[in-house]
């Protein structure tokens, strides 16, 4: 069972929440995959989801890249979610943190998350989960990438206050990673818990 360890209500009416637990387990609309762009789901929260959803959610990420080539960094691709208590996984493809200036690297990780809740807008989707995209295996420096996500989430929901997508969750297994993301949370909201 995933637990909110925090949340915070936007005057817009939409809810960002950090949760510590498990992504695969998540009963929203939309689950974001931190993917590389073959759609290859070979390791971390990926592998998680192929395993937890199903051999169909690799099928159709390989029939994505057939049809439309690889996914750029920084873009979406989205698929059906198989087993998972979801409606789709959109796969998002952060970036490599050494293949980039950090300004660079910043700049994708931002238009990644941007578009996987765009993506969820535009399907009328109400929910999504979202785990550390880039921090993992691709090398993004955990704080900055909590940075990055949370403020991105938040400009979403300030420039899309009429959005169907009204709760955000921030989804977090490994300790460091999780801890990252309390501490940039409190920063910016400490004060509304």
């Amino acid at each position: 069972m995933n637990t909110v360890v925090r949340e915070v209500k936007l005057p817009s009416g939409q809810m960002i929440r950090i949760l510590r637990g498990d992504i695969t387990a998540e009963q929203v609309d939309a689950v974001v995959n931190a993917a590389n762009s073959q759609l290859k789901h070979f390791g971390g929260v990926a592998a998680a989801i192929v395993r937890k959803g199903g051999e169909v959610i690799q099928q159709e990420s390989d029939e994505w890249v057939r049809q439309y080539g690889p996914v750029p960094t920084g873009q979406v691709a989205i698929t059906s979610a198989g087993n998972l208590p979801a409606k789709a996984v959109i796969h998002a493809v952060g970036p490599v943190w050494q293949d980039h200036t950090p300004e660079k690297a910043d700049e994708l990780l931002r238009k990644a998350v941007w578009n996987s809740l765009m993506a969820a807008h535009n399907r009328g989707f109400g929910s999504i989960a979202l785990p550390a995209i880039s921090a993992g295996v691709f090398g993004f420096p955990k704080e900055r990438c909590a940075s990055i996500l949370l403020d991105t989430a938040k400009e979403f929901c300030e420039k899309n206050p009429d959005s169907t997508l009204k709760d955000i969750r921030f989804v977090l297994f490994d300790e460091p990673t999780f801890q990252a993301f309390i501490e940039a949370f409190d920063a910016r909201w400490s004060s509304r818990r």
